[in-house]
């Protein structure tokens, strides 16, 4: 369980930077979102195909991957979108909802009980939220922007949580964003079609910020999170995600100077996002715990 959360927090600090990059790469977000996860997508075809570790599917498991795929580059499209119309500040704290959806929407697909403890925490994080955003409505559009990405966020890792189970992580991941490249293509002519952009092809510039996002922060960073989708729950792992914010917001500071337009409120709702982490996190280790003390006295009898 320790190696897990520490996988965990080693991709929410990878997460962290991807606010940056959206920001620093020039291309409109529909292309960027293609641009990572075709690249992500090919680059473990790749290494897959030279390991050998590359796995036939069905046209059947497909499907699902395919879905997965779709869904997180849905996601990145509306996540860019909100950056760049907001600021990187914003883009990432509205990702803290994915924790709220995830309660909301898990139980839902996977035909279980709600979670008292999982919603509690989740409002804890909209209030938090609310906090912030109730203060300043200059970015509302990038708001909006923001919300419908933690949305697609949580439908993308409920996604995951179950195809980890059935697959490998890197064939998860690989077909999920080979399959997620091309069902984005209809998607991304219609985007272009409404958003044109000056340029479809990425500039040399861009082309390094890109293949560093894909690396270490789309490549590595889901290889970690699907394996430890193994281990803990969907919501856990997106609440914990709630985390990337912390990160982000510091590097924007130091690179952008953002702490100009945050108010004292924006800091006071980050806390209560900080504040719901820490409570799930304890309340995993403590189930953990108790789970283990069971075990072992059904062991002793």
């Amino acid at each position: 369980m320790k190696k897990a959360f520490i996988k965990l927090h080693i991709s929410i600090i990878l997460a962290g930077f991807t606010g940056i990059f959206g920001k620093l790469i020039t291309l409109n977000e529909g292309l960027l979102a293609w641009y990572r996860i075709a690249l992500a997508g090919l680059l473990l075809l790749i290494i897959l195909s030279i390991t050998r570790k590359l796995q036939a599917i069905s046209l059947r498991q497909a499907g699902p991957l395919a879905l997965a795929g779709f869904f997180i580059g849905m996601h990145w499209i509306f996540f860019y979108g909100s950056i760049k119309y907001a600021n990187i500040s914003v883009g990432v704290v509205c990702f803290s909802l994915t924790g709220f959806f995830t309660a909301i929407v898990a139980p839902l697909i996977n035909k279980q009980k709600f979670s008292w403890s999982e919603l509690s925490l989740s409002l804890l994080t909209l209030a938090g939220i609310i906090l912030i955003f109730s203060f300043d409505t200059r970015y509302r559009l990038g708001i909006f922007l923001g919300f419908i990405s933690s949305l697609l966020a949580s439908l993308f890792t409920i996604s995951n949580e179950r195809l980890a189970r059935k697959h490998p992580s890197e064939t998860v991941l690989v077909y999920s964003m080979l399959g997620g490249a091309v069902s984005l293509i209809p998607v991304l002519v219609i985007y272009c079609y409404w958003f044109p952009s000056i340029s479809l092809i990425p500039s040399f510039q861009d082309l390094g910020y890109l293949m560093i996002l894909v690396v270490f922060c789309t490549v590595l960073l889901y290889l970690l999170q699907t394996q430890v989708l193994r281990q803990l729950s969907a919501f856990t792992v997106n609440l914990s995600l709630n985390l990337e914010p912390v990160y982000t917001i510091i590097l924007a500071i130091l690179l952008y100077e953002e702490d100009r337009e945050l108010s004292p409120a924006f800091y006071t709702g980050l806390g209560l996002i900080m504040l719901s982490v820490l409570l799930q996190m304890l309340l995993v280790i403590r189930a953990n715990k108790k789970a283990r003390k069971q075990v072992m006295n059904e062991q002793l009898e």
